[in-house]
């Protein structure tokens, strides 16, 4: 449960009507739920283990288990919307994703099957649908680093790399739910293939995958965590956060590959600001969680690229609200994108 230290308000297109939204969290290892009140709050928290090897109704029984779990709540009665963030793809324009990490959903029409499952346990409320990215954005406009600015963009920097955009204080997924996706933005023309298809994005550059490949082709070796001979180190991890530790302990090779995943990164958050004029980048996900090791090169490069008089104060943040961003997005995210039901 994340209580905040002092009363805020609901997201800025939130109703009248004070109850709770229903929020469900899907990801490739665990599907959570919970009653997000106005204030932030989070009750009847629950969760499953996403289904490995199921098939796509395997795969939603998990659903179904965490929408019972939170029809036991007294207050689920009072509950006025209903929020669902999914790893993606998505398409909102139809209610469907087809997650990479979740296999057996491709095309799932989730968003009428949450529905149908919260009208069967009583509740028939308006429900909508949010990428991982998009909810994640409005989870730290409301609550986290985000919070009082107007235009934002908010990135997930993990095994992919995600994003999404806050415009003039609106929630702005685009007409499938995928605008603000950063992490396709092409900024190596000539760069190695990205599994969408193009080139040079900062996905195939900056994700965590992408490093630990980066930084083991050019000769590091996650079991002495060293690099060329040199003896800095000591790390077993082959994965993203191994790179950070041997960077840390000032491994050459594991330093260049967070420099140039920082390098993308700042390119990219450059021209967005550029675009659209946002003045702050929030950036959250497993790769974050190395610190400055990825800031520092974020922040130096940025000087290069965000030269522009309206984007030269623009900040580069971590984001604050970690493992809850989730389910704290997925109600934004509904209370932002759905109609105001009617006052009582």
């Amino acid at each position: 449960m994340i209580t905040p230290t002092a009363p805020f308000p609901a997201p800025r297109a939130a109703a009248a009507a004070t109850g709770p939204t229903v929020a469900i969290d899907i990801g490739g290892t665990k599907i959570a739920g919970a009653l997000v009140h106005p204030d932030g709050t989070m009750t009847a928290t629950t969760r499953r283990a996403t289904p490995r090897g199921a098939d796509a109704e395997g795969v939603m029984a998990a659903v179904t288990e965490v929408v019972a779990d939170l029809s036991g709540s007294p207050l689920w009665a009072s509950a006025v919307r209903c929020g669902i963030g999914s790893a993606g793809p998505v398409d909102t324009s139809r209610g469907t994703v087809s997650p990479v990490n979740i296999g057996a959903w491709r095309e799932f029409p989730v968003q009428a099957r949450v529905a149908a499952e919260l009208a069967a346990h009583g509740a028939e409320l308006p429900t909508v649908l949010a990428g991982d990215g998009v909810a994640m954005t409005a989870a730290e406009h409301w609550l986290g680093a985000a919070r009082g600015h107007s235009n934002a963009l908010c990135m997930v920097v993990s095994t992919g790399v995600g994003g999404g955009l806050i415009l003039n204080n609106q929630l702005h997924p685009g007409p499938t739910g995928n605008a603000g996706h950063i992490g396709h933005m092409s900024v190596a023309f000539d760069g190695e293939p990205c599994v969408c298809g193009s080139r040079g994005c900062v996905e195939s550059i900056a994700s965590g995958t992408a490093i630990a490949r980066w930084a083991r082709d050019q000769g590091w070796t996650p079991e002495a965590g060293v690099s060329s001979g040199n003896g800095a180190g000591s790390t077993r991890d082959a994965s993203a956060a191994g790179v950070a530790a041997a960077a840390a302990a000032g491994d050459p090779v594991a330093l260049a590959a967070f420099d140039r995943a920082g390098r993308a990164l700042a390119a990219a958050i450059a021209a967005t600001a550029t675009l659209v004029e946002t003045d702050i980048a929030v950036i959250g996900g497993g790769v974050a969680a190395s610190g400055d090791i990825l800031f520092a090169p974020i922040r130096t490069h940025l000087a290069a690229y965000a030269t522009l008089s309206f984007v030269k104060e623009l900040q580069v943040v971590p984001a604050t609200l970690g493992t809850h961003a989730g389910l704290i997005g997925a109600a934004a995210a509904a209370t932002m994108l759905l109609p105001s039901p009617p006052s009582p």
